[in-house]
Formats: C-alpha cells, sequence, structure tokens
C-alpha cells in the first residue's frame, strides 16, 4: 500500500498479509455456509418437521403416563367402592335373614310348597353360583370399570389434539 490511501507505514509485511487474506477467506466461507443453510428450504423444513415429531412423541409420552395414573386411580376407586358394596350387601342380606326368621316367613313358605316349586326350576341353584362367583373373584368388575375410564380419558385426550 502507499501513503496516498492512509496506510501509516512503509510496504506491508507479506506474511501479515497472507495471514490476513486466510482469515478474510475462512469468514468468508463461513458466511456463505450461514447463507447456503439459510437458503436450503428443504433442510430447514425437514428441521421443523423433526422438532415438531419430538414434541409430539413428547406430548404422548406425558399424556399416556397421565392415562395410566389417572386408570390406577379409577382402579383403585372401583376396588374400594366393589369391597364397600360387597359389605353393606352383605350387612343387607343378613339383616333381612333375621327379619324373615323374625317373622316365620320362611315357615310359611315351606309350608305352602313355594319353595319346593323354585329349587325344581334351578333357580336357585343359579342365583347361588352368581352370589359364589362375585364373591370369589369381585375384581373384573372394578377392572371394566377402570378400563372404560381409561378409554373414555384417553378418547378425550385424542379430541383435545384435534381441535
Amino acid at each position: 500500500m502507499s501513503d496516498k490511501n492512509g496506510s501509516a507505514g512503509g510496504k506491508p509485511d507479506v506474511a501479515a498479509l497472507r495471514e490476513d487474506i486466510k482469515q478474510t477467506r475462512a469468514e468468508l466461507g463461513e458466511t456463505v455456509q450461514a447463507l447456503a443453510a439459510k437458503a436450503d428450504v428443504k433442510a430447514r423444513a425437514k428441521e421443523q418437521v423433526e422438532l415438531t415429531k419430538q414434541k409430539a412423541k413428547a406430548q404422548v409420552h406425558d399424556a399416556t403416563g397421565k392415562v395410566r395414573e389417572a386408570a390406577a386411580a379409577a382402579v383403585g376407586a372401583a376396588s374400594e367402592k366393589v369391597r364397600t358394596a360387597k359389605a353393606q350387601a352383605g350387612d343387607k342380606v343378613a339383616l333381612a335373614g333375621d327379619k324373615v326368621k323374625e317373622s316365620g316367613a320362611l315357615d310359611k313358605v315351606k309350608e305352602s310348597g313355594v319353595l319346593d316349586k323354585v329349587k325344581d326350576t334351578g333357580v336357585l341353584d343359579k342365583a347361588q353360583e352368581a352370589r359364589a362367583q362375585v364373591q370369589r373373584n369381585p375384581i373384573p368388575f372394578a377392572a371394566v370399570l377402570a378400563a372404560g375410564v381409561a378409554l373414555v380419558g384417553i378418547i378425550l385426550i385424542v379430541r383435545g389434539r384435534r381441535k
């Protein structure tokens, strides 16, 4: 450079000029890469799709956890209600049995022959079988109830995301 263009000294060092050129080329290369990345719409769209997929997976994971928690809570509540209902039914049956014995109605039914007719139809046996089955395993009712609650929860979550 010369004194006319504002340089303070004489001739610049060749090594310094080469280093300056090398640095300028590197900066220019980075700038070109940044501009190319901004201009590459396809790559940017793929990036956005990937981000959206990750967000959706995270939301599904969270929703699944919440539904499982709700289903577990519903199963617990339903099981407790089944136990309570079973206990109350047992108490009421015992009370009704005591009242029947006190009133003498059972003796009157035996005398009338109605009890024999009921035994002959098999209805009494079926009722006793159903009672025994419920006493042995009251949980299927609770499980069906919990599954229904979970299904309703999933449907509501899916509907909420569509809107």
